[in-house]
């Protein structure tokens, strides 16, 4: 059975709220889990502390019992100092300049060059 550390989602609609949940890497998102050991709340700003609360002791528990985060959670975590922060790519591969773009950046720098 392989475990993850996940969001599972509550609260109203437009109005989202997280509870963050060891869980059988096979349920539901919103489904069965096994410990509730922390929240999120989006709705609140970035530097307010009940934005993201942790149970520290239970996470690192799960996380010796081999428990994976994901993605958000493992940012969360890291910001936590519970593991190491997770290094994040410069610019998602979707978002990069497409072939034709590049190709007009790269002359305009070469024309730059050429006329300094």
């Amino acid at each position: 059975m392989s475990l993850k550390i996940r969001l599972a989602r509550a609260g109203a609609k437009k109005r989202p709220y997280y509870h963050i949940v060891i869980a059988d890497s096979r349920s539901p998102r919103d489904g069965r889990f096994i410990e509730k050991v922390g929240a999120y709340n989006p709705m609140l700003p970035s530097d307010h502390a009940d934005r993201v609360k942790l149970t520290s002791e239970r996470i690192t528990h799960w996380l010796s019992q081999g428990a994976l985060p994901t993605d958000r959670v493992a940012r969360f975590l890291g910001n936590a100092g519970l593991i190491a922060k997770p290094t994040w790519n410069e610019q998602p591969k979707q978002a990069a300049p497409k072939k034709k773009a590049q190709e007009r950046a790269k002359a305009a720098a070469a024309a730059a060059e050429a006329a300094a």
